[in-house]
């Protein structure tokens, strides 16, 4: 029987559009603000907006292979800012400003249709929620979490900039489990992405995983085309959930 259901946020819970107009945007924000702290970025809004967004794929890319999670200065001083040589003293202080920055202003963040009935939904059947993310800021999540009004509804959130590792390591999973003292028998986890949700919750063995619809990033997904690891549902709206566990209880109590 499922009685905990685990959320991702990016692509999942919210959806994300990012676009070189959004980025160049987000590069003249950061250059005033990193200004304010004695820090000069040479180059056009545009040049950096681009360097930005090359050097985040570098990071992601290096995530991905390692599964680490890099404390907050490194990941800005040797990766996303690395050509401007700055050092992890001076990026120390405004880290993690710049890592919420980063994923909350440098693209557009839309809640998913149905985000709290479907939560509300859950609750009533007496399934209890979580979170765990894929993240670099530590105040993004809960920041969003209160934003959308749906705090209270999560028992538990575990994000790898805390964590230091990520999914799809089974150990964050098993952080999940082990706060809402639960077991993989009893969990379900819904993400939008084969390469660390669906990977991840077959690593960890939960007794299920659903994916959600994210056209956004179908190409991260491209290596794993015929790999035969797929979800065990596929669903377009949240409000798919709460009939998806009711099945699966009524036939697993």
């Amino acid at each position: 029987m499922i009685d905990v259901v685990l959320f991702d946020i990016g692509g999942t819970i919210l959806t994300v559009t990012n676009t070189e107009e959004l980025r160049t945007k987000f590069a003249k924000r950061l250059r005033e603000r990193l200004a304010d702290y004695g820090i000069e970025l040479y180059g056009t809004d545009l040049e950096i907006g681009r360097r930005l967004h090359e050097n985040a794929e570098a990071y992601k890319h290096y995530s991905e292979e390692t599964f680490a999670e890099l404390p907050q200065p490194r990941i800005w001083n040797e990766f996303y800012l690395r050509e401007y040589n700055i050092g992890e003293e001076k990026l120390a202080p405004i880290s993690e400003e710049l890592s919420f920055l980063y994923d909350y202003e440098r693209v557009c963040n839309m809640r998913r249709p149905h985000l709290k009935e479907t939560l509300e939904a859950l609750k009533r059947m007496g399934v209890r929620t979580g979170v765990i993310s894929n993240i670099i800021s530590t105040s993004f999540v809960p920041h969003i979490l209160n934003e959308y009004g749906i705090s209270e509804y999560m028992e538990c959130v575990v994000m790898s900039s805390q964590t230091k590792i990520r999914k799809p390591l089974a150990a964050e999973f098993e952080i999940a489990m082990e706060r809402m003292k639960t077991t993989r028998e009893h969990t379900v986890y819904v993400g939008d992405t084969i390469s660390r949700d669906v990977l991840g919750s077959k690593n960890a063995g939960l007794a299920m995983m659903i994916m959600i619809e994210n056209p956004a990033i179908a190409h991260r997904d491209a290596a794993f085309a015929g790999s035969g690891i797929e979800p065990d549902c596929r669903i377009r709206d949240l409000s798919e959930i709460p009939p998806i566990i009711e099945t699966y209880n009524r036939t697993h109590p």
